[in-house]
């Protein structure tokens, strides 16, 4: 199975590119991204298609990551919606190997599901975002899980991603995903792991711009 990274740097001057980058609303985003994928794909396409996004702040301008298991049509894209590129990143999880340093990236939703008993003790919501040390610890456990050893962590909270959903009783429900984005240098412990969760993300909030795990080697400083 191939997985594909794609890069597309948004035209400012598009209607339609303004406003999936409007503020911090992810929705028009996700369903601009799932329309270069076959339509009719099942209940979940995101899953299937192993739809991964981020968008990066660079000084040319935001950037938009999409990571994915199937190659995108990118002519399904409006005309004047800006440049885009799609690679394949086969040779790059070939290469990894235990022991291997490598640079990391992720703009994740770290949160807490404290127990019944501790909701109602405290009057805690079901799902608890951290932040600080907290989400760093969080991040620690997420990237042992995915055959990481954090060398270096820095971690820098990001705007909320939000949404909105239709429920069962025909109103609106608000989604909100606290964003934290981790980076640093690892040390890879199992390729197995590292590549299942470079391929299903990290965390909650995949629709939204959230699990995204980017590698690359690390410089070397010889």
């Amino acid at each position: 199975m191939s997985v594909w990274l794609t890069r597309i740097v948004p035209d400012p001057r598009c209607t339609e590119t303004r406003r999936d980058l409007a503020g911090t609303t992810a929705g028009n985003l996700h369903r601009r991204l799932m329309s270069l994928f076959p339509d009719q794909a099942g209940p979940d396409p995101r899953a299937r298609f192993g739809v991964l996004f981020r968008l990066e702040d660079t000084p040319a301008g935001p950037h938009l990551l999409l990571q994915s298991t199937h190659q995108p049509d990118l002519a399904r894209l409006p005309a004047d919606y800006g440049s885009s590129l799609s690679r394949p990143l086969d040779d790059l999880l070939d290469a990894l190997k235990p022991g291997l340093t490598i640079r990391y990236r992720c703009a994740a939703s770290p949160v807490r599901k404290p127990g019944a008993t501790t909701r109602a003790l405290y009057n805690l919501p079901a799902v608890v975002p951290l932040t600080g040390a907290h989400a760093d610890e969080w991040w620690t456990r997420q990237a042992d899980g995915a055959g990481l050893r954090p060398l270096t962590l820095h971690s820098l909270p990001l705007d909320a991603a939000r949404s909105t959903r239709p429920n069962a009783s025909g109103t609106t429900a608000s989604i909100r995903h606290a964003r934290v984005r981790f980076d640093g240098t690892a040390t890879i412990t199992d390729t197995d792991l590292l590549r299942r969760k470079i391929t299903d993300g990290i965390g909650r909030g995949k629709a939204y711009g959230c699990g995204l795990l980017s590698i690359a080697p690390a410089r070397s400083t010889t």
